[in-house]
């Protein structure tokens, strides 16, 4: 997920995630955890998200969530990452600053499409609540955690998850 956009715009979770993901080292540890598990960054995040509403989602909701987000994930997404990627070392046919100017708007092509996908996900939900009341929201969110690695087929890296959770209560005391 880009750092630029508005956060007064969009839905909470939109902007529950811009701020979230301007914490220190959660870009990172989310970075990591797309990287070594295969995490969509953006599911991640919404399951924090209801997580700190004290919200347990259940690994069925996880995965049925997952199987909605990962048609435009595939299709929309990550061929945006994949160019935006690709051009931090352009082909030498286009010059350099032409190309940087290009890859700057590519990835707000791809900012945009992690919007859309979030604001996608907030509708799923908006009729009615997702998952159960939880004790608390460090409950709720290392569950919405384990049902997600879970149906990843994978654990994930603790430093990055712990980071998460550090920043997640470090933005409720704020």
């Amino acid at each position: 997920m880009a750092e630029t956009a508005s956060p007064s715009s969009g839905s909470p979770f939109w902007r529950f995630s811009l701020q979230f993901y301007r914490l220190p080292g959660v870009a990172e540890a989310c970075i990591t955890l797309q990287e070594e598990a295969g995490v969509d960054v953006n599911l991640l995040l919404f399951l924090l998200w209801h997580g700190a509403q004290e919200r347990r989602l259940s690994n069925q909701e996880v995965e049925r969530l997952e199987q909605s987000v990962a048609p435009w994930r595939e299709r929309a997404v990550v061929p945006l990452r994949a160019i935006r990627r690709a051009l931090k070392s352009p082909p030498g046919l286009v010059e350099g600053g032409a190309a940087e100017a290009f890859r700057t708007r590519i990835k707000a092509v791809e900012l945009e499409a992690e919007r859309l996908q979030q604001e996608a996900m907030h509708d799923l939900v908006r009729a009615g609540l997702l998952g159960e009341a939880a004790p608390s929201a460090a409950e709720a969110t290392r569950a919405n955690v384990a049902a997600y690695a879970a149906i990843c087929r994978g654990e994930f890296a603790a430093p990055a998850v712990s980071r998460l959770l550090d920043a997640l209560a470090e933005l409720k005391v704020r």
